[in-house]
């Protein structure tokens, strides 16, 4: 099954979480750790139900609150929020184990999708979103600092890579629920199905987790704690510094003041010249200014791991992270509207199409893994592999927009996007993971990780969102025949109306139009920032990660 580390105790510099998981770790059995495993499975299959259903059904939710162009900004302040919010749930799984921290991402996605089932506008949809995407993205968060805890440097690509293998099969399942869900009892009682699955995978994992720390306890591996002797104001103070939630609320403030206004600005009579628009920006600089003075000058506990960022390749795959997302979502978003519109397909189609670059991602994730495995190098596979496949997806995409080309050229392009997608997936993390070298900074290592990737996604939705919302008017305003014209703003709104107009009408053909040109520049944007990705991968270390040992107890 695997090693196992010699030193069989808990080490006590770590923090209480952390020494959770030691124990955990050392209390398990080879057969404990395979059940463990095969949950986990079981929660990223209903996860991947859950996103991609959730995905397919947003332009429907939107639109019918005639707010279609807001897909990118009803999305935004959840993915920066769900960024900030990893390093808070680093903080609880470091601090208070690991159990309580999935647990808690778990009952926050719930309460999501609850709300997302009873909104009854755009503004109650996209506080559902904070909820939802903060709890699913740190619920999958959770089980990667598990797997993590759970694996050895060489093998853990790999091991991530296979527990996310029910994606290759909830990928085709997506698009059929969605479709019958919107053709009969609606969008909400998707929503609905989705809240009872939930608990049902996730409470047998916690329940797992918390019999094997009960026994590790019951064995006395875990090691006796002293009482504080704080009272309750004196233990809030003490938490407040321990998750520095000071600086969370700056960084948080930030990032969504500064980003916003991308999105906002077309709704302002005056544009850019809105005062709001132009409070929000100078609010964002000052929150992140305040941000940086207090994490260097005045927190107790820094939210930011300092000693472990200034390892360049720490730094560096969090940069080439925040790359991959932010050219992926300078288009991505739009695409099951535009597989729709341009192309004519369905609901189910769409869903086949945007899914089976989730499956291609798999086994890009899956190959990287092996080949980790086998060579114990994750940098010629990133440089040489990772790094081209994506620069030809999105290269041959500028050239195979247009509605005149064939639906294969697009699905080519999609496929060696994503594939590319999951190999850089395992290569950044495994790269990061052998820079932080100790278990105790697994949680926050990785929770750094997937705030550069949120703060990318934010970026790229802002780009996404500016571009569409500046250009796709003005080009429907270009093709659109003289009898159309007077629609210009519900055809920009909604969906349903874009597709309402019959295929091959002249009408049709100029919404199609305005979307390619649209697109042209979506794509030209997400290859250009590359010139970012490639200077940072160039930086790592070509470390070889075999017969590293970073855990204690068994592991993979």
């Amino acid at each position: 099954m695997g090693d196992a580390v010699n030193d069989q105790s808990v080490d006590t510099k770590f923090q209480s979480g952390v020494q959770k998981a030691e124990a955990i770790n050392i209390a398990w059995t080879p057969k404990a750790l395979i059940a463990a495993y095969v949950v986990i499975w079981f929660v990223y299959f209903v996860q991947g139900i859950i996103s991609g259903v959730s995905t397919a059904l947003i332009p429907y939710v939107t639109s019918d609150f005639a707010a279609h162009s807001l897909i990118p900004t009803t999305s935004l302040l959840s993915q920066v929020i769900a960024g900030v919010s990893n390093l808070c749930f680093a903080k609880i799984i470091d601090i208070f184990g690991r159990p309580h921290g999935f647990l808690a991402c778990a009952a926050i996605t719930t309460i999501g999708l609850i709300m997302s089932a009873s909104c009854n506008g755009v503004e109650a949809y996209a506080a559902s979103q904070i909820f939802y995407n903060v709890g699913i993205n740190t619920l999958g968060y959770c089980l990667t600092v598990f797997i993590a805890d759970t694996s050895s440097l060489r093998h853990r690509g790999l091991m991530q890579a296979l527990l996310n293998s029910p994606n290759i099969v909830t990928a085709w399942l997506a698009g059929p629920i969605s479709t019958a869900f919107l053709n009969g009892s609606g969008w909400r009682w998707a929503f609905g199905m989705e809240t009872i699955l939930l608990p049902c995978v996730t409470l047998p994992l916690f329940g797992l987790f918390m019999f094997h720390y009960r026994k590790a306890k019951r064995e006395g591996i875990v090691p006796a704690r002293p009482k504080s002797g704080r009272n309750i104001w004196q233990s809030i103070v003490h938490y407040v510094h321990e998750f520095d939630l000071i600086g969370l609320v700056l960084l948080s403030a930030g990032f969504s003041f500064l980003l916003l206004p991308f999105n906002l600005y077309t709704l302002e009579a005056k544009g850019w010249g809105s005062a709001m628009v132009i409070c929000f920006l100078i609010f964002g600089v000052l929150f992140t200014a305040a941000f940086v003075v207090w994490e260097r000058s005045f927190a107790r506990v820094s939210l930011t791991p300092w000693p472990v960022l200034r390892d360049r390749t720490v730094l560096s795959s969090c940069i080439v992270s925040f790359t991959l997302f932010m050219s992926l979502s300078c288009w991505n978003t739009y695409l099951g509207s535009y597989l729709q519109v341009v192309y004519g397909l369905d609901v189910t189609y769409t869903s086949y199409v945007v899914q089976s670059g989730t499956v291609v991602a798999i086994l890009g994730n899956i190959g990287a893994g092996l080949a980790i495995s086998f060579t114990g190098r994750y940098k010629p596979i990133s440089l040489f592999l990772g790094l081209p496949l994506v620069l030809l997806g999105e290269g041959l995409y500028i050239y195979f927009r247009e509605p005149t080309r064939y639906l294969g050229y697009v699905v080519m392009c999609n496929i060696f996007v994503n594939v590319s997608f999951g190999i850089l997936m395992i290569t950044v993390e495994i790269g990061l993971l052998a820079a932080a070298s100790e278990q105790q900074y697994f949680a926050i290592s990785i929770a750094l990780l997937n705030l550069f990737s949120y703060i990318g996604t934010a970026i790229g939705l802002t780009i996404s969102s500016a571009i569409w919302q500046g250009t796709l008017p003005q080009k429907l305003a270009l093709h659109l025949p003289p009898e159309a014209q007077g629609n210009l703003t519900s055809i920009f709104d909604s969906i349903d109306e874009q597709l309402s107009y019959e295929w091959g009408s002249p009408t049709r053909l100029a919404i199609q139009h305005a979307y390619a040109d649209t697109w042209r520049l979506m794509l030209i944007t997400a290859v250009s920032v590359w010139a970012v990705g490639l200077v940072a991968m160039l930086v790592w270390k070509n470390m070889n990660v075999k017969g590293v040992k970073q855990n204690k107890g068994y592991v993979v």
